[in-house]
């Protein structure tokens, strides 16, 4: 898909794009962008930004640019630690589980649970890449992308798609608000000779399928909701998220939040458990 495209989906003329702490992707190569913050009154607000705002090649997301990839993009870039800078400066250091080597860098190597042919994916995974090419915005509200994000039409069905090696069907751990409204799945995932848990976000749903309740098995091909906006008005996209459940946690027992702390769930880029083509 074109860049041109890309825009015509994502931000429609009078799309009023609002930051959310879901969505974000690394900025164009070299410093990082920050969009001014209005010096008077009646200026542009964050909420109102063009696409003429952004660099060629990207899109705003609330006050900050999103890179969309391209065909020249190469290997991802190798971060020198796993970590950005917070609201006050500081360095801080996170977990996270990058991309194996061995698992294809082309996001349109992978099944999603969308439609999906090639160049769709908008946003992907940059908490492995060095701070300067992470995404930020200008209140450094959120940084880092640690998932994928799929624009489809609003109301687009979202169909479950099992994970690498994974041992039966998903289980439905929460539907409700969270990344605007939510729906987050358990898959057992046999990985280094043992049964590990991992959690798969389904977020910013018009809605999630009628009757979709915790604890309930999700076959293959089966609906769990459909695209939309909630959490990001205007902006529609699936926003696709997967964690590894540390050891010993029980996910069942915790609130939804709590499910992907980082002291009970570690970010993980999808590429390594989403199925190849």
């Amino acid at each position: 898909m074109k860049t041109e495209d890309m825009a015509r989906l994502l931000v429609p003329a009078s799309a009023a794009l609002v930051a959310t702490l879901a969505l974000g992707s690394g900025v164009s190569r070299g410093a990082p962008v920050r969009i001014a913050a209005p010096e008077a009154e009646g200026a542009l607000s964050p909420a109102h930004l063009a696409p003429a705002l952004c660099p060629a090649g990207s899109l705003p997301d609330g006050d900050a640019c999103v890179r969309l990839p391209d065909e020249d993009d190469g290997p991802d870039v190798e971060a020198e630690s796993n970590g950005h800078h917070d609201k006050q400066g500081h360095w801080v250091v996170y977990e996270q589980i990058p991309r194996r080597p061995e698992r294809p860098a082309d996001y349109d190597a992978y099944r999603y649970p969308v439609p999906c042919q090639h160049g769709c994916v908008v946003s992907g995974y940059d908490l492995d890449r060095p701070d300067d090419t992470q995404r930020r915005g200008r209140r450094l509200s959120h940084v880092g992308h640690g998932a994928v994000d799929l624009p489809q039409k609003k109301g687009t069905p979202i169909t479950a798609v099992p994970l690498e090696h994974q041992q039966g069907d998903a289980e439905v751990a929460y539907v409700g608000p969270l990344f605007g409204t939510t729906v987050i799945t358990r898959c057992a995932v046999r990985e280094g000779g043992q049964v590990r848990d991992y959690l798969v976000l389904y977020g910013h749903l018009d809605a999630p399928t009628a009757g979709l309740t915790v604890g309930a098995h999700v076959a293959e091909g089966q609906r769990v909701g459909f695209v939309g906006d909630t959490g990001s008005p205007e902006l529609v996209h699936l926003h696709l998220e997967t964690r590894r459940v540390r050891d010993g946690v029980e996910i069942a027992k915790l609130a939804p939040g709590a499910m992907i702390a980082n002291e009970n769930s570690v970010v993980c880029d999808p590429r390594n458990v989403l199925q190849l083509r």
